[in-house]
């Protein structure tokens, strides 16, 4: 029985084609993404789910409260019976109904080394304080803004003349792999959580 992921996204889609891709080739065995859901019309992560013969849902969110929005994602989410979420460039703050309903079966990508740096514009952040190093991180979502549980980080060098948008582009591999790979690690099983730490088992 293939484990069902669900993604929910609101813009290119880059971290989802990725992960597309590693379900496609075998790196995350015995799963299938289920549903695409993006609360933006238009975001071109559909179209690159469409391409691909994924089934897609668009419930845009404006104007209606977060709760309210949450629960028309989430029967989407169950009406396709998802295993795992996926958070992909996804810019919405998740209510607390949604993060209690999956609880540790969200997952998110950040561009930072967390818990530097949350919210939007991390690689101009790390920029602006000077940091040698910047990175990424997969995460347990929880009722906090990038600040549940950590499954796996990597780390790239800051040069003198990284821009934001050379660092971003520096980081986006990163985030292309290690997403991959937890989520991998989580469909398997191949984890406990012990108070804030996420311990891998084999």
């Amino acid at each position: 029985m293939k484990k069902r992921i669900g993604v929910l996204l609101s813009g290119r889609g880059s971290n989802f084609e990725a992960l597309a891709n590693s379900v496609a080739a075998g790196r995350i065995p015995h799963a299938e993404i289920a549903i695409v859901v993006s609360n933006r019309e238009g975001a071109p992560g559909i179209q690159r789910a469409e391409a691909r013969g994924i089934k897609t849902r668009v419930i845009p969110s404006k104007g209606l409260e977060r709760e309210v929005y949450d629960r028309q994602v989430a029967a989407v989410l169950d009406e396709h019976k998802v295993d795992l979420i996926c958070l992909a460039g996804y810019m919405r703050l998740l209510s607390p109904f949604f993060v209690a309903k999956y609880p540790n079966r969200i997952l998110n990508i950040h561009p930072s080394l967390l818990p530097s740096f949350p919210g939007l514009e991390s690689q101009r952040q790390a920029l602006e304080y000077g940091v040698k190093f910047a990175g990424c991180t997969v995460h347990f979502v929880d009722e906090n803004l990038d600040a549940g549980p950590i499954i796996l980080q990597a780390t790239v060098p800051v040069l003198a003349q990284d821009t934001e948008a050379s660092l971003s582009e520096k980081i986006l591999k990163e985030e292309h792999r290690i997403y991959s790979e937890a989520v991998k690690i989580v469909l398997e099983g191949k984890y406990k959580i012990a108070g804030r730490r996420v311990l891998l088992t084999s």
